[in-house]
């Protein structure tokens, strides 16, 4: 389904190509409920009509279909006691989605909210991404609906001692290779290592990345996923002839994400004046104060609003909302999945947004996409644009196998070029196939290309 406005501005419906809608009929009747795995399946499957037209082998021998389904989903029992000594059960996920191009990578989510379908969306989306890295990394996702806000750190540690003593046994360097996500930071991936190394006697340092450098962690690994955010934004406004200079830039989120994608685009000249968090939002016309957002988030891990009492004049703090209320040039939403909708696309939009790129996974609504993509603004899925993190993470391996570490600037090099060329092969796939400036399509069909490839020369796997 891809969408088009007519001249009063409603969004007109133009069907999937036929050849494809039956593909995804079946996704939706096998995968009942899982409305975010429908959604990721649905964008990639939109793209594809111009693939096929192209290349009509890509609908053999049920190609498209095993690309859509996991090849393996693990789903556990995680018990765990508090500091009283009470006990709680929580689930366990890890979607194990494809490994035509190497091991299963993807991060580990804990947050009330995850699921099956959320996981597999993840997954799915993961696999795309990890591809067009053009790194030996095959997709997956995993996480547990434990919710580690308000717990100790020693509540913490025994969560995840118990999720890894189920995960343990589905791990491994040229097996699956998890990292952080949403909940899951240096403190939890250090606690799952240990618990992995324990539990198998071995010093496996590339069974996990995200890890603290006194054990194998990569430098630049915490401000990868919002540095090369960044610099997609920044290869796309070039496109055009302009730069972040001067630009009112805002980034919803305050977690790593958000935090290390506000320092680049400092760094680039931005100006970033509003941030938030899951209870509301901050504006500040001065600029938001980096190393303030950091003290309160990174150190004292408490809620944003303790920004405007602390910062003083010129700060506000705005409970519930939407922060994609603020006007502004440059939106980077960096929190989580369906942030932005079709009415904050317009709002957006009116307030003369230029170009946006998804820091967190799918965060833009199909509505929401298609509002940006009619009004030309530059837009950069997250598949593409959030790569950063995951390059670098595989960047990691790469230095655990050789057993060698490299310095911030070796990474920092390596994770730009990376990410330019991300860029560069969307824009090219996207003219290639008839649609320049259309860094979705671009994505999705370099993504897909280099994953169908690797399938096919396998065999019927």
């Amino acid at each position: 389904m891809n969408g088009e406005f007519d001249e009063r501005g409603s969004l007109r419906v133009v069907s999937i190509d036929d050849k494809l809608q039956p593909i995804l009929t079946e996704v939706l009747r096998r995968n009942a409920g899982e409305a975010e795995f429908h959604q990721a399946v649905r964008e990639v499957l939109e793209s594809l009509g111009r693939v096929i037209a192209k290349h009509p082998h890509y609908l053999d021998q049920a190609l498209i279909e095993r690309i859509c389904e996991p090849e393996r989903q693990i789903i556990f029992r995680v018990p765990w006691h508090d500091d009283k000594g009470q006990i709680h059960i929580n689930r366990g996920f890890r979607v194990q989605f494809n490994s035509a191009l190497g091991p299963y990578k993807g991060g580990l989510r804990f947050h009330p909210s995850v699921n099956v379908g959320i996981i597999k969306f993840l997954g799915f989306e993961q696999t795309f991404k990890n591809a067009l890295t053009s790194l030996p990394i095959g997709g997956g996702k995993g996480g547990s609906d434990f919710d580690p806000k308000g717990r100790s750190e020693t509540e913490i540690m025994r969560f995840c001692q118990s999720f890894m003593t189920e995960l343990f046994r589905h791990l491994g360097e040229y097996t699956d290779v998890p990292a952080g996500d949403i909940g899951v930071g240096g403190r939890e991936i250090g606690f799952m290592f240990g618990q992995y190394k324990r539990l198998t006697n071995r010093y496996e340092a590339g069974v996990l990345t995200g890890k603290g450098l006194a054990y194998g962690g990569s430098r630049a690994r915490k401000e990868a996923t919002g540095y090369g955010n960044t610099w997609f934004v920044e290869s796309m406004l070039a496109t055009r002839g302009t730069t972040f200079e001067g630009k009112r830039v805002v980034v919803s989120g305050s977690g790593n994400v958000a935090i290390y994608t506000m320092e680049k685009v400092m760094d680039l000249g931005g100006k970033v004046i509003a941030c938030s968090d899951s209870g509301g939002y901050v504006v500040d016309e001065n600029g938001i104060d980096l190393g303030l957002v950091k003290e309160i988030k990174e150190v004292r891990r408490a809620r944003i609003s303790e920004y405007a009492r602390l910062r003083g004049t010129g700060a506000h703090y705005i409970a519930g909302g939407s922060i994609w209320d603020v006007p502004c040039e440059v939106a980077m939403p960096s929190a989580t999945q369906n942030e932005i909708t079709g009415k904050d696309a317009r709002t957006l939009v009116k307030n003369g947004l230029v170009a946006l790129g998804e820091g967190a996974n799918m965060p833009s609504t199909p509505d929401a996409i298609q509002i940006f993509r009619s009004a030309g603004v530059l837009f950069a899925p997250g598949k593409a644009a959030n790569a950063g993190g995951v390059a670098t993470s595989a960047l990691e391996m790469q230095q655990n196998a050789s057993r060698d570490s490299w310095t911030s600037e070796q990474t920092q090099t390596r994770l730009a070029g990376i990410m330019r060329s991300i860029h560069d092969t969307c824009a090219a796939t996207a003219e290639e196939y008839g649609a320049p400036g259309d860094y979705v399509l671009g994505a999705n069909i370099a993504g897909f290309v280099k994953v169908a490839e690797a399938m096919n020369a396998l065999g019927v796997i």
